[in-house]
């Protein structure tokens, strides 16, 4: 692992994420290609989970009340994963979430099958094992971003931090772009709706899981893996929210706000371009129906992604971190009020999603500015607390836009959730602070 000092061995590259894969260590290769799996899982699937949702009889408060479930189970797994890996170690912990995550997958794929179910005058709906789904398929997602975090602020420069975080992102985020892309040609291999269309998705998925989880318990060697040795319990959480360094404190307040924001409208993206906007398309030929082409539109928001993180982690060096966070969050802010009140041209709609995944080019200078300001043997830790208290105070959002969206009108859902992202925005640029290495 390269020292501080090292700045021409250490030196972050965009591609070193694909062209280190190849060397190295065996159980490392190994984790990695399960992490690769199972994001490739995830993404094929949880955009279009809220159109399914819809699909089984939810309401839009469910569906609101679905993502906040979710945001629940981001903030609060971190520390339980931590837990089990302590007791019963990393080999059996890891394959103990992929069995989970892969039943989740097959709960979500069988709920069309079951049908309502009547239990001493009560009727479960087919859409509740959905939400029995997700507390399982986020399961294996419960370790490794405090590692994560930590590693890179070990193994780079403070003054390449972004950097360092756009060549690991680059890697993780190639699954986002080839997760929609593949659940948009099931779609359409399903004849381009959402039933049956989605089952073949989630089909495939549970297979991914399946195998990943398999190729991890045989081929992964952990003797000498001390992941979660030191979690200390609720005295640590404590302590490590109260020691979180004063220079963070406004981007936390920031980063909540804007989060809190895109947390109420997230879950109802894909409900805008399907059923309010109704946008489809013929390429060449070829009908896309609106969920196939909403798949579309998720690989353009994440080419955009891949192709600016990297530069604009560069221009970083030059400009500071927050003028880059600061865009990020702005991205972040419009994008909801300018798709809900967009006109249905597939055009129009298309580059509005390339815009929205230029928030993603603020992300790794995001993450340095997270880390940045932590001892150097401390950034898992001021990681985990960071994200511990920003997501639990989003918690509600989603269910506060789908009341919205159910009782008013989605356009009053997407507007309020633009304003408190500007007013995070603008409270960033008032309040926030550069990190002293970019400055």
């Amino acid at each position: 692992m390269a020292e501080h000092g090292d700045d021409a061995a250490a030196e972050a590259d965009p591609f070193d994420a694909f062209r280190q894969t190849a060397a190295l260590p065996r159980d490392v290769l190994v984790l990695s290609i399960a992490m690769f799996a199972f994001s490739l899982g995830f993404q094929m699937t949880s955009r279009y989970l809220p159109q399914y949702l819809l699909a089984l009889g939810a309401t839009p408060f469910i569906v609101g009340l679905y993502g906040t479930v979710g945001n629940i189970i981001g903030a609060v797994y971190p520390y339980p994963g931590g837990a089990i890996s302590d007791r019963i170690g990393s080999r059996s912990a890891l394959t103990l979430f992929g069995i989970l995550s892969t039943l989740g997958f097959l709960f979500w794929l069988v709920a069309p099958l079951v049908g309502p179910i009547d239990v001493v005058g009560v009727t479960i709906e087919p859409w509740l094992w959905i939400f029995v789904g997700l507390f399982l398929a986020q399961a294996w997602k419960s370790l490794g971003l405090g590692a994560t975090f930590a590693i890179v602020k070990q193994s780079v420069p403070d003054t390449q931090l972004a950097r360092g975080f756009a060549s690991t992102e680059t890697f993780r985020r190639t699954a986002f772009l080839l997760g929609p892309a593949g659940a948009a040609g099931l779609l359409f291999f399903g004849g381009g709706e959402i039933l049956p269309g989605f089952l073949y998705v989630l089909a495939v998925a549970t297979v991914f899981g399946a195998v990943a989880t398999a190729i991890q318990h045989f081929r992964y060697d952990a003797s000498e893996d001390t992941i979660g040795d030191e979690f200390a319990g609720l005295d640590q959480i404590r302590r490590d929210l109260r020691d979180l360094p004063d220079a963070l404190r406004p981007l936390l307040v920031a980063d909540t706000l804007v989060r809190f924001a895109n947390g109420m409208v997230y879950v109802f993206f894909i409900v805008v371009v399907t059923e309010v906007l109704q946008v489809d398309v013929t390429l060449f030929g070829v009908y896309l129906s609106p969920e196939v082409f909403f798949g579309a539109l998720l690989s353009i928001e994440m080419v955009v992604a891949l192709l600016s993180m990297y530069p604009v982690a560069r221009l970083a060096e030059r400009t500071g971190l927050k003028p880059v966070v600061a865009i990020g969050f702005a991205v972040y802010a419009i994008f909801p009020v300018l798709l809900v009140f967009a006109p249905a041209d597939p055009l129009v709609v298309g580059l509005l999603f390339a815009f929205s995944g230029l928030r993603f080019a603020g992300l790794p200078a995001h993450k340095a500015l997270i880390v940045g300001p932590a001892e150097r043997d401390a950034g898992g830790r001021v990681t985990g607390a960071y994200y511990l208290l920003r997501n639990t105070i989003v918690i509600p959002s989603a269910a506060l836009g789908g009341a919205l969206w159910q009782a008013v009108s989605p356009e009053v859902a997407f507007t309020l959730a633009s304003a408190i992202g500007v007013v995070g925005t603008g409270y960033f640029l008032l309040v926030g602070s550069e990190f002293e290495a970019y400055r």
